[in-house]
C-alpha cells in the first residue's frame, strides 16, 4: 500500500512529458531489487491527485521478508511518496481486476479568503456553499445507477453502472469534505460530482437538478471537473481477499 503527495507528478500512469509516482516506484523498486521490475497499480490517479492508500504490484524473486519490503523500499523513494505496508499475495491476484471497494474523499475550502497552508490539498471556493443542499444533491447518486453524465469518455469504456455505497458530506471549520464509497468509479467521476455539488452549494442547481442530469445520461448535463487538488484516495479493500477474478496468473493478463 503506497501513500503520495500528487503535486509534483504527472498522476500514477507513467508517461513521456513528465515524472510519475510509478515511474519514481519502479526506479526505486529496481535500485534495491537490482533487476527489472513491472508495476501494475491499482488505481491510476491523475495529475495533482493525492493518494493515502492506493495498492500495486510487483513481481520478486529476490529473497525478502514481504514485512520488510515497505521499510527497505521507503530508503529509496522521494519524502512525498511512502510504502505504508507490504505483503505477499498470490500470482493469481491482480489489483485492478479483483473485486474492490473504493473510498475518496474531495476536499472543498469554503471561506472568505484562502488558506496558503491548505492550496495543494484542498480546492478554494470563496462563494457561501449550502452544505445541506449539497447533502440531499448527494442522497441522488447514492445506490446503483449509470454515471455517463459524471464521467470524462473514453471509447474503451462501454459499462459506465457503478455502486456508491455511501456519500457522506462533512463540515469543519469552513473544510467541506465529500467523502464517497463505491464498487468503481469512472476517469473524473468524483472530480466531476464534486463540481456539479459546488454548483448546487453556491445555488446555480436545485438539488433535483442532480436526479435529472443523472438520469438524462449527459456529460453537458452536469457541472465542471473539479480541480484535481482537493482530491485523494483514501483506501482501496478486497472483499473477497487476494483472491483471483480468473483462473491463471497476471501473465494470462498480458500484464507481468
Amino acid at each position: 500500500m503506497v501513500a503520495y503527495d500528487g503535486t509534483n507528478y504527472c498522476g500514477w500512469q507513467v508517461q513521456p512529458n513528465g515524472n510519475t509516482i510509478q515511474a519514481e516506484l519502479t526506479a526505486a523498486l529496481e535500485q534495491l531489487l537490482r533487476h527489472r521490475v513491472s508495476l501494475i497499480g491499482a488505481s491510476r490517479t491523475d495529475s495533482g491527485v493525492h493518494a493515502r492508500g492506493n495498492v500495486c504490484v510487483f513481481d520478486t524473486t529476490v529473497r525478502m521478508p514481504a514485512e520488510k519490503m515497505s521499510y527497505a523500499l521507503n530508503t529509496y523513494l522521494p519524502p512525498d511518496i511512502r510504502i505504508q505496508d507490504s505483503c505477499e499475495v498470490p500470482l493469481t491476484f491482480h489489483p485492478r481486476f479483483c473485486r474492490t471497494v473504493k473510498t475518496y474523499e474531495y476536499r472543498i475550502l469554503n471561506r472568505r479568503f484562502a488558506d496558503p497552508c491548505q492550496r495543494l490539498y484542498s480546492y478554494f471556493c470563496y462563494r457561501p456553499l449550502n452544505v445541506e443542499a449539497m447533502r440531499e444533491a448527494a442522497g441522488y447518486l447514492t445506490g446503483t445507477h449509470d454515471f455517463t453524465s459524471f464521467c470524462t469518455h473514453k471509447p474503451d469504456v462501454t459499462d459506465h453502472v457503478r455502486t456508491i455505497m455511501d456519500f457522506s458530506i462533512l463540515e469543519e471549520d469552513g473544510l467541506i469534505t465529500l467523502r464517497i464509497t463505491g464498487n468503481g468509479f469512472l476517469y473524473n467521476m468524483v472530480r466531476i460530482i464534486a463540481g456539479t455539488l459546488i454548483r448546487v452549494g453556491i445555488g446555480d442547481f436545485e438539488p433535483s437538478y442532480v436526479k435529472e442530469a443523472l438520469e438524462a445520461r449527459d456529460r453537458e448535463m452536469a457541472g465542471e471537473t473539479a480541480r484535481p487538488e482537493g482530491l485523494t484516495l483514501i483506501r482501496i479493500e478486497y472483499p473477497d481477499g487476494y483472491g483471483s477474478p480468473d483462473p491463471g496468473s497476471r501473465e494470462a493478463w498480458g500484464e507481468t
